[in-house]
């Protein structure tokens, strides 16, 4: 059986940013240390910090004056304001990308557009880009959504970081026909983009593909819709312990591809788990 991880896999830098960050903090920052909201979506990653003492708190109350890290997600403007009003220390680790995202659908709101979000509506980083382009923002997910969206004189559009490209184009030419004005800023992020070409590209030329990464990861979730799309059994799993030795009985060539928050070694076990499966595999 011939095991092959794709080109572009596994954690990206916005969330090594946050995690490294978040590792030292842990480490050193006086009194409790919370995130709100889990720091990135990934159990192994959570644990681990957890066994460090930092607790993942729901709420901004929930804090009181400790040091409080901004997940790769973000937060809405008032929830940030909430913590520096209560006396919270913050450590942002809002990823880049995200914080660029924010500030567009911010000036898109102050120029007076109507500003329409595409992405997963209970997903943390749309809460908090929707926290930045105001309460009249619409947020859409599908053509469907798409379609439902009044005519205006003027839409800005942006786009979750982590969201998948084709259905992103579909959503937006039905939105083209819904404004006399309309500002698009293509907000995808490459790492994003490059994962999902490259999963789309394997998953093609293999049999079986493996999917690794926390099952509230949406850009996990995603990789694993594009290779069953192109046709490759696929198997979304979170750790080398939930391989299945029977899943791959027939298969010649297997897959591998992860999502932007999990770590290299979660992907160095599975792989080390597809070989044991057969021995001499490469």
């Amino acid at each position: 059986m011939r095991i092959v991880v794709a080109s572009d896999a596994g954690i990206c830098y916005g969330v090594k940013r946050a995690t490294t960050a978040a590792f030292a903090a842990a480490a050193t920052a006086p009194g409790p240390v919370y995130t709100l909201g889990e720091l990135i979506h990934n159990p192994q990653v959570v644990k681990q910090l957890e066994q460090m003492g930092v607790r993942v708190a729901d709420d901004a109350a929930s804090v009181g004056t400790g040091t409080v890290i901004i997940r790769s997600h973000g937060l809405p403007p008032e929830v940030l304001k909430a913590l520096e009003a209560q006396g919270a220390g913050v450590l942002d680790l809002t990823c880049p990308t995200v914080k660029a995202v924010q500030q567009r659908a911010a000036t898109l709101a102050r120029e007076g557009y109507e500003v329409v979000i595409i992405g997963d509506r209970d997903h943390p980083e749309v809460e908090a880009i929707a926290g930045y382009a105001g309460p009249a923002a619409i947020i859409v997910n599908s053509e469907e959504e798409a379609a439902a969206v009044p005519r205006t004189e003027k839409m800005g559009i942006v786009i979750q970081t982590t969201h998948d490209v084709t259905t992103c184009r579909r959503i937006v030419d039905v939105l083209f026909d819904k404004g006399r004005e309309i500002r698009i800023f293509n907000t995808l992020c490459d790492a994003t983009a490059k994962r999902q070409k490259g999963a789309l590209e394997l998953a093609r030329d293999v049999d079986v593909m493996v999917v690794v990464g926390g099952r509230k990861s949406a850009n996990t979730g995603r990789l694993a819709e594009i290779c069953r799309r192109a046709g490759a059994e696929t198997h979304h799993v979170e750790t080398a312990a939930e391989l299945k030795a029977d899943w791959f009985g027939a298969a010649e060539a297997v897959g591998v591809t992860a999502g932007t928050s999990t770590p290299d070694w979660v992907i160095d076990e599975v792989v080390a788990k597809l070989k044991a499966f057969t021995p001499g595999a490469g």
